[in-house]
C-alpha cells in the first residue's frame, strides 16, 4: 500500500438523525461541553453566504501536498450528499485550493454539506456570493497544482486540529469545530442541555442578574491583590 499516495473508499459514519440534531446547536455551545480544544484556528473563516446558519456533516478528510488540489478532485468524485470535505494544506498559504468551477460543481450537483480548507481559495467574487458554506483561510489569485502525493480518508489536521474520517463537522459564522465520532452521542446529549441553558443565562446577563459571584471566588483563590490608590 503506497503510503501517502492512496485513497480509502470506506468510512465509518454518523446516523442521519445524528446529524440533524448537531445541525440545531451553535458551535459554540458544543465546544463548551468539549474542553474549549475542538475548535479549528481563527485563521479558518466562512467566506461565502449560505442560507443556513449552521453547516453539519460527516467528514471527508483529504490530506493534501501543499498548494496541490490532485487529491480534492479525487474526494469529490467519491463524495456522498451532505459530506463536508476537509482539507489539510501543511500550513501552505501561497496557492488557491479550490475556485468557482470545483465550488459551483461541490455545491450544486454533488449537493455537499460544505468545504473547510487549511488554505486559501480563489474567485471571491462569486464564492462570496454563494448559498453554500465555504471555510478557508483568505484568498489569493494563485492557482493550485494537479501533481499530488497525497490522500483520502485518513487522519489529518486542519486548523491545528485532528479530524478523522466520519467525524462530525460543525461550522457557523463563528467557525468550525470537530465532534470526534465515537463520542458524538455522548456530546450531543450535554450541548443541547447547555444550550437549553445558555438562552436563560443570556436573558438574565441583558437585565443584570446573572451570578457573577464566581469571579470573587476565583480570584481570592488565585490570590489576587487589591491595591488601594493608583498605580505609580
Amino acid at each position: 500500500m503506497g503510503v501517502g499516495n492512496r485513497v480509502f473508499l470506506e468510512r465509518d459514519l454518523p446516523s442521519k438523525e445524528l446529524i440533524e440534531k448537531f445541525s440545531k446547536l451553535p458551535a459554540a455551545n458544543v465546544a463548551d461541553v468539549m474542553g474549549r480544544s475542538c475548535a479549528m484556528h481563527s485563521e479558518i473563516k466562512l467566506m461565502s453566504q449560505p442560507s443556513k446558519s449552521i453547516m453539519c456533516g460527516p467528514a471527508l478528510t483529504v490530506k493534501a501536498r501543499p498548494g496541490d488540489n490532485l487529491m480534492i478532485h479525487a474526494a469529490l468524485d467519491m463524495s456522498q450528499p451532505g459530506d463536508i470535505i476537509v482539507v489539510s494544506n501543511e500550513g501552505d498559504r501561497s496557492q488557491s485550493l479550490m475556485g468557482q468551477i470545483m465550488m459551483e460543481y461541490a455545491a450544486s450537483f454533488l449537493k455537499l454539506g460544505g468545504i473547510v480548507l487549511d488554505g486559501p481559495i480563489r474567485d471571491i467574487d462569486s464564492i462570496g456570493l454563494m448559498d453554500f458554506p465555504v471555510y478557508a483561510t483568505g484568498t489569493t489569485p494563485g492557482g493550485p497544482y494537479k501533481e499530488g502525493p497525497g490522500e483520502v480518508n485518513v487522519p489529518i489536521a486542519c486548523g491545528k486540529i485532528s479530524v478523522n474520517p466520519g467525524d462530525i463537522i460543525l461550522g457557523d459564522e463563528d467557525g468550525v469545530i470537530v465532534i470526534p465520532l465515537k463520542d458524538a452521542e455522548e456530546i450531543y446529549e450535554k450541548a443541547a442541555v447547555l444550550s437549553a441553558n445558555d438562552h436563560a443565562k443570556v436573558e438574565a446577563a441583558k437585565i443584570g442578574s446573572n451570578d457573577r459571584s464566581w469571579v470573587n471566588k476565583l480570584l481570592d483563590a488565585k490570590k489576587v491583590e487589591f491595591i488601594e490608590g493608583k498605580h505609580s
